[in-house]
């Protein structure tokens, strides 16, 4: 009697300890910021990026010597072009430019997707008000030859020229009250594509990594793991995930390529299992990474990138008011309330459709968030070597 007693007291005491620690490390994460902690935070930050370093060092060297010779001989012919003057030096500073645009978009997408969904949400934060703002200019000025050249967007501290000047400068319009869709896609669909091929190579860990356990002969066991994450988190929105994902787990068997494009063309949550899946089933590389570069660089992209044009569009907003001032007038008594209302929404339409400045991008949310999720992994680590010795001891 007395040793079960023990023994419940001991439960006890080892989950209040867990969720202590929880508790511990929630707030050692909110804090990390170089602000308030900015030795560990970089300390942390340049940990992560050599560790991501290493590994990919280290998987080039086992998979791809070849591939990393031709990298070096690439950085070394474009190391000697910059330093060697001549009349070529314009051209290079012209291709230095699209490199930049092209790694900054890319590098965006990696880090959105990267991390098993911890990443960083740059579709939020740098590509849809690019397009807002692009899209909002371009109705206002009634044309889309805003930029000076395809890489004039927002990047690293600083943003576009094309967003403080005024119509004027531009020239006369040369549409009259509506801008096709198409043509402002056309003005914003490479940075777009670039995020998207970022994000599809984000997928790629995961893969890698599900694939060198199989080959190593370890299996990885999602759906243990699975049940046990589903101890800690039992939300409404957590279960309903967990449960499809579990779906998923038990089907794993019918993947292919048609399956994987599916899952990487919509946005959705659950397409961090894709990568483990096909990794652990043997899914081949090419088949996985084509797939997943299709869905997410094209139709999912541009699904978005229609979606956010479509919601900053001037006639779209004019048939949202005219529709809703047309369904209240059919409601006795609200005649009299029409005009104010009228007023209103053409006040918070104008206010809408003031493209603000966009605020330049800061390294150090990129920074913090490296930080963070490397915090976030060594904590994983410390909980789990913490219930792993509670469940021997037991």
């Amino acid at each position: 009697m007395g040793s079960g007693k023990g023994a419940t007291s001991s439960s006890q005491q080892m989950d209040t300890s867990i969720e202590d620690l929880r508790e511990r490390h929630q707030q050692e994460l909110e804090h990390l910021t170089l602000t308030t902690q900015p030795f560990k935070t970089l300390r942390l930050f340049i940990l992560a990026i050599f560790q991501y370093f290493k590994r990919s060092v280290l998987y080039l060297l086992a998979k791809g010597g070849w591939l990393m010779l031709l990298s070096t001989l690439i950085a070394a012919f474009g190391i000697l072009l910059v330093t060697i003057e001549g009349p070529h030096e314009k051209h290079v500073e012209e291709v230095s430019r699209y490199v930049r645009f092209g790694l900054w978009w890319t590098a965006l997408g990696v880090a959105s997707s990267i991390g098993l969904g911890s990443g960083l949400h740059t579709f939020v934060l740098y590509l849809g008000p690019h397009i807002a703002l692009f899209t909002i200019k371009a109705m206002q000025c009634g044309r889309v030859d805003l930029k000076s050249a395809p890489y004039d967007t927002i990047q690293l501290k600083r943003g576009p020229s094309w967003l403080d000047k005024s119509c004027g400068e531009f020239g006369p319009p040369l549409y009259g009250s509506w801008v096709p869709l198409s043509s402002i896609l056309r003005q914003v669909q490479m940075e777009a594509i670039l995020w998207g091929i970022g994000t599809a190579l984000g997928e790629l860990p995961p893969y890698f990594i599900s694939r060198a356990a199989r080959v190593s002969g370890s299996k990885i066991d999602a759906m243990e793991e699975l049940d046990a994450s589903s101890i800690e988190d039992n939300g409404f929105i957590a279960t309903h995930l967990k449960q499809i994902k579990r779906w998923l787990l038990s089907h794993s068997q019918h993947l292919n390529f048609f399956t994987i494009l599916v899952l990487a063309s919509v946005p959705n949550p659950l397409f961090d299992l894709a990568g483990i899946m096909c990794g652990q089933f043997g899914i081949p590389f090419w088949k996985f990474f084509l797939a997943t570069l299709f869905g997410k660089a094209i139709i999912k992209t541009h699904i978005q990138t229609v979606f956010i044009i479509s919601v900053c569009n001037n006639q779209l907003l004019d048939w949202i008011e005219n529709e809703l001032i047309w369904v209240l007038s059919l409601i006795p008594g609200f005649d009299s309330f029409l005009p104010t209302l009228t007023a209103k929404l053409h006040a918070v339409k104008e206010k809408y459709l003031t493209a603000p400045r966009p605020v330049p991008s800061n390294s150090k949310e990129i920074v913090n968030a490296t930080a963070q999720r490397y915090l976030k992994k060594e904590q994983d680590k410390q909980l789990a070597e913490t219930l792993s010795a509670s469940t021997h001891s037991d």
